[in-house]
């Protein structure tokens, strides 16, 4: 990657409030705002961190966009998983390079490209084709045709039975998890992980009451909340706001056959 930014590149641009804007360079192209237009061309050939002024003199910095903020502001139709669960996600289904992963209601593509980047093949189940559509315009736009190559999506539902077998990972975003707990086990092998992403309680409670009666052991679930924190010079104190509930985590492992 080029150390200067160049036509077809994303830039995300920054402004004094610190509201981020996500661009993406075009040879004559203008970025528009309450604070005047930045000329695109202003900002090809400048290299990353540079301030860049608008016609009202406003600055923006601009720097390329981390795989955080290309989640927060991406095109998308479905609610995505915010970045403060994927982390936790790829370390609590041990999502590692050529690791093959079923994820089902890939929506807009944000879990997808955190496994990508980590070295997973996936095999993504989606019910709705513009749903698919966009998370592999998302992914091939961040990541490249390398992931694509990793990414196979496919119009179904992971409720009527999963065709792969010998998995190692199962990961669901969808309403009714429990309902794929068997095939799960018929398409994970022995020690492989099922992790679910659940917005509401009462889906953990139907989900581990179903793991309970099946052949998953070690069950877990939790949720992240990420407390940012106010730091000027002497004075430090929690920020007033905080991410707090957006879903809970729920992951358990297959087990072999039982002596």
């Amino acid at each position: 990657m080029s150390r200067v930014f160049e036509a077809g590149d994303r830039v995300l641009m920054i402004d004094p409030k610190k509201r981020r804007y996500l661009v993406t360079l075009k040879p004559a192209g203008e970025f528009h705002s309450h604070a005047g237009f930045v000329l695109h061309e202003n900002v090809i050939g400048q290299t990353e961190g540079c301030t860049i002024r608008s016609t009202k003199n406003f600055a923006y910095l601009c720097v390329r966009p981390t795989l955080s903020d290309f989640v927060l502001k991406m095109p998308r139709g479905a609610q995505v998983i915010y970045p403060k669960d994927l982390g936790p996600i790829l370390l609590l289904a041990d999502i590692y390079p050529g690791a093959r992963v079923l994820e089902s209601g890939v929506g807009s593509g944000a879990l997808s490209m955190a496994m990508l980047r980590a070295g997973a093949e996936i095999i993504g189940y989606e019910l709705r084709e513009d749903f698919a559509e966009r998370a592999v315009e998302n992914v091939s736009s961040f990541l490249g045709e390398e992931a694509l190559s990793r990414y196979r999506v496919e119009l179904r539902d992971c409720y009527d039975g999963i065709d792969e077998t010998d998995l190692d990972r199962v990961v669901l975003d969808l309403p009714e998890p429990w309902n794929v707990v068997e095939h799960a086990e018929k398409a994970l092998h022995p020690g492989g992980i099922l992790l679910a992403y659940c917005p509401s309680i009462v889906q953990v409670m139907q989900l581990r009451e179903k793991l309970e009666a099946s052949n998953f052991d070690m069950p877990e679930t939790l949720e992240v909340l990420n407390r940012t924190w106010h730091v000027e010079g002497q004075a430090v104190r929690p920020d007033h706001r905080m991410v707090a509930h957006t879903g809970f985590l729920t992951h358990a492992r297959l087990l072999g056959e039982r002596q």
